[in-house]
């Protein structure tokens, strides 16, 4: 099978490593993602062949901070594997206070037939878990 057109990586630079790695291994570990690389700087988890990189930023480069609403990165969508593992997500994501964005829509906010969670990681970068 080629692997033409499958997202190799993706890098992620935080403004504060530690709280983005607390958030990002337990959500990618809910996915299947294992750690992969671990050095100073930073960390990658990896699923078959896509891993995610996370950096942390140079101090000076933290004045400028990250907005989604701007020219860039708006955000990353996952598979759930089902429609229950999107609700079970999301009831973990309201106990560890972790915003759930457009409540008011949940878990329809992409429309009739999307069933997705949205939610933000701690640099705000919007993250989407949706049922297939």
């Amino acid at each position: 099978m080629s692997k033409k057109g499958v997202l190799h990586h993706v890098e992620i630079y935080a403004s504060d490593l530690e709280k983005s790695i607390e958030f990002w291994s337990w959500f990618l570990s809910k996915l299947g993602y294992e750690l992969y690389q671990e050095w100073n700087e930073g960390k990658s988890f990896k699923l078959n062949d896509t891993y995610i990189v996370f950096v942390q930023v140079e101090e000076k480069h933290l004045d400028t901070p990250y907005h989604r609403c701007k020219a860039g990165l708006n955000h990353l969508a996952f598979y759930a594997e089902s429609q229950e593992q999107v609700d079970k997500i999301t009831n973990q994501l309201r106990e560890k206070k972790i915003k759930i964005l457009y409540e008011n829509k949940h878990p329809y906010a992409g429309g009739k037939n999307h069933y997705a969670v949205y939610f933000e990681d701690p640099e705000r970068i919007k993250v989407e878990l949706v049922a297939p």
